[in-house]
């Protein structure tokens, strides 16, 4: 357990604005890690180990892109006890991202909603951060996963995102344990229409192309090519017979995993509350249901083996359960770590197992 409740944070964390709030959560975990401080949040690994794309996650609880856009904080992050934690997303230019306030907490739904639009300080510098990071060089048999999350700069047209897929790919692919292809925003503009079939069936056949290339130029242990896999993030807005094309295009381009889901553009959960009807992404407690929907039917057309990643609504071990049983293989959480706090990194953890064993 972390050695500081967050039950004593959160009041004040919560009496600040979000983002404000979220800053200053980054810049201490990002001065704290590596150092004694880190024992103020950090908990144990729990060890629950599946073999997912070629990987072997050490437990099937991660932590989602979008909290740490430049890779500050991964060794903060694995101190909490993820068995894998994803970072970015990452474009290839530094950009602002959309103006302020783009950051809404929803407390009586438990939700939030953010239009951040991909802010971060561009793929060097997150290259640099991820370089820095330490987590393997304690880690044992099972060490965490390092996910890393790329997108598309607000300014490039739609019809040029693809080039901007690839420098990132080029430019992360020898850091990550897996890269995970963002098309599913709704704060960067026209971004989900690269889930449209063609659009989906051109961007997933060139990022497969040069997957390959960047394979045979890049070595592993005992000199092997090393492959690493390639996932993509969808949005919980799609019909069932969206999901089908995008499940069938996953496979046709030999995709190792589908991470489901991004936030929603839906507020029914949210009508008449305060901030509930900002322009952004709505994450938490509202897009459970959502998400588990999109699970469920990616799995029906996926079949059993193939890799998914549940996100969207954790905020309890149950739901995180839940994210299980309707087909996830592994899950991640960002919005309930906000209002839950690192503890809900191992109670999510231990049920999860305690599930499998039932079994």
């Amino acid at each position: 357990m972390p050695l500081i409740p967050y039950s004593i944070a959160r009041p004040f964390l919560f009496s600040l604005d979000a983002e404000a709030a979220h800053d200053l959560t980054m810049d201490m975990l990002a001065r704290g890690q590596r150092t004694p401080l880190q024992h103020a949040w950090s908990g144990p690994l729990i060890q629950d180990p599946i073999e997912l794309a070629g990987l072997t996650f050490p437990n099937r609880v991660g932590m989602a892109a979008g909290l740490d856009k430049n890779a500050r904080c991964i060794d903060g992050l694995a101190a909490m006890g993820f068995g894998f934690v994803e970072v970015g997303t990452v474009t290839p230019k530094a950009q602002p991202g959309n103006p302020k306030p783009r950051m809404f907490r929803l407390p009586e739904a438990r939700g939030l909603i953010n239009r951040l639009g991909f802010n971060n300080e561009g793929l060097d510098a997150f290259v640099r951060n991820v370089q820095k990071a330490r987590f393997r060089d304690s880690a044992g048999a099972n060490p965490m996963l390092l996910g890393l999350n790329i997108g598309k700069n607000a300014t490039t047209p739609i019809e040029n995102a693809t080039s901007d897929y690839l420098t990132c790919l080029d430019g992360v692919y020898p850091y990550a344990d897996y890269v995970t292809v963002n098309i599913s925003s709704p704060n960067t503009q026209n971004l989900r229409a690269l889930q449209s079939d063609e659009a989906l069936d051109g961007l997933l056949g060139a990022i497969a192309e040069r997957r390959e290339q960047l394979s045979s130029s890049h070595r592993g242990p005992g000199g092997a090519a090393r492959r690493v896999p390639v996932f993509v993030k969808i949005a919980p807005d799609l019909d069932e017979a969206q999901v089908e094309v995008i499940a069938a295009t996953l496979r046709r381009h030999g995709m190792d995993g589908v991470i489901a889901t991004n936030t929603t553009i839906a507020r029914d959960a949210v009508q008449g509350l305060k901030h509930g009807a900002e322009t952004g992404g709505l994450s938490g407690a509202p897009v459970l249901a959502a998400s588990n929907r999109v699970i469920s039917q990616l799995r029906g057309s996926l079949g059993p083996a193939f890799p998914i990643i549940g996100v969207g609504g954790i905020l309890s071990a149950d739901d995180a359960v839940s994210k299980i049983r309707a087909g996830a293989d592994v899950v991640q959480i960002y919005t309930g770590l906000i209002y839950q706090g690192p503890g809900l990194v191992g109670e999510c953890a231990r049920a999860i197992r305690d599930l499998r064993s039932k079994r």
